[in-house]
């Protein structure tokens, strides 16, 4: 094997520039593909994050009504069957397993400027009831002043947090600390500033990608209050959200699944609503797919060039084997058999689509990178098609030279010593 290693590559170098051609076909095809695959891969990740963003794999859960998130946009009580949780349950949803934390909150969207400081008010924002596992669950940190502490529950406080953006509304640049502002015509005590330990922007490149990621990534500024001071706003009983924190983006789905189910067990609700999971990764899943349904068709057509390669490699493999037809006739004269014959043939066609895909590869990847420049689309290299890339160019050589090695090795001796 070493012996028809080395004839072949002696074979291939004596050749240079017919060589190169040969594995031509080979190489574009390859390079093609691994640039694909490294271009979707990349894609498929940057959709992922893009989804997920500040994540931080937590899970929302919230009541859906015929596949419709059940919103409070009125002053209206909780509806009939749907109860309110306590700590207990709390307890049991922290032994769902991969579940690392959990809290349950309220949530308002207000849009009919409903909070006012001095004679500014917000278009719109997020108003939370929140207890003192939120904050850790949801990945904020206080910026500025503090967060709620167990008085501020047990007393009914009215203290509020704002995030950056409703700071900024509200009072531009001066600090809002110990000021207060009017949320559904109460006085809340400002107390702290908050924001999220990590902040990530999606990567935007088209309209479809801002309507899509969007709402996962809003702007609208929120304000949190004590879970204990809802009712001095709001006046009824609210639904109650429960947000976890999962152990890894993979299990999310399951988590949530599992709490919606164990949520689900307390409801007795003749209208429908039952208690659901948000399934972002999902989601992204279903985008990807999207994404790699159409990119598989450039896959299928950049492989056609392999196959124009093979054939390059075939008829070159002939052409060597017609004009070797005098070194084979002598082999077998001193007792050359078939096997080694065709091992040796076989060799150099394989090394031949083996180089090929070698510099097919090293091609392939300078090429997703300069995509990744010239369009920003994020790449991503793939170990495992850059060595099924090879594997293939190999099983090509193999497969394109079996004829013209199997014609040398049963040339007769006698009619190839006499070959001119």
């Amino acid at each position: 094997m070493i012996e028809n290693i080395r004839l072949s590559l002696q074979g291939i170098w004596s050749h240079k520039m017919r060589s190169f051609l040969t594995m031509l076909g080979i190489i574009i095809g390859i390079a093609a593909i691994i640039a694909i695959v490294s271009t979707i891969q990349g894609t498929n990740e940057q959709i992922k994050q893009n989804m997920l963003g500040n994540n931080g794999h937590t899970v929302h859960i919230s009541l859906y009504q015929d596949e419709m998130e059940y919103t409070v946009d009125s002053w209206t009580p909780i509806p009939d069957g749907i109860p309110t949780f306590d700590e207990s349950v709390r307890t049991r949803v922290l032994k769902i397993r991969n579940v690392l934390d959990a809290a349950f909150y309220m949530e308002r969207n207000e849009y009919n400027q409903n909070v006012f400081y001095l004679d500014r008010s917000l278009t719109s924002c997020r108003i939370y009831g929140i207890d003192e596992h939120f904050f850790t669950v949801a990945g904020y940190q206080m910026l500025q002043g503090r967060g709620f502490i167990r008085d501020d529950l047990q007393k009914n406080r009215k203290v509020v947090i704002l995030d950056e953006i409703t700071a900024r509304s509200l009072f531009d640049s001066d600090s809002p600390l110990g000021k207060a502002v009017e949320i559904g015509g109460e006085l809340f005590t400002v107390v702290g500033i908050a924001g999220l330990s990590e902040t990530y922007e999606p990567v935007i490149n088209s309209l479809d990608d801002y309507y899509t990621y969007y709402g996962y990534q809003s702007n609208t500024g929120k304000l949190f209050l004590p879970v204990s001071a809802w009712p001095v706003v709001y006046k009824f009983d609210e639904p109650q959200k429960l947000l976890l924190k999962a152990s890894s983006a993979e299990v999310m789905a399951s988590c949530g699944k599992e709490a919606a189910d164990l949520l689900n067990t307390a409801v007795k609700n003749s209208a429908g609503i039952v208690y659901k999971s948000e399934d972002l990764l999902g989601q992204a899943r279903q985008l990807q797919d999207l994404q790699s349904s159409t990119n598989n068709m450039l896959i299928w057509i950049a492989s056609i060039s392999l196959l124009v390669g093979g054939i390059g490699v075939m008829n070159i493999m002939l052409v060597s084997v017609t004009e070797r037809t005098r070194e084979i006739g002598l082999k077998k004269a001193i007792g050359a058999r078939k096997g080694r014959i065709l091992g040796q043939f076989l060799t150099e066609a394989a090394i031949l689509t083996s180089l090929g895909g070698i510099i097919g590869v090293l091609s392939g990847m300078a090429l997703a990178q300069a995509i990744s420049k010239m369009s920003q689309v994020p790449v991503a290299i793939s170990v495992p098609s850059i060595v099924l890339s090879v594997g293939f160019s190999t099983l090509i050589g193999i497969v394109f030279g079996l004829l013209p090695s199997v014609k040398a090795a049963n040339l007769n001796p006698i009619d190839a010593l006499r070959h001119e």
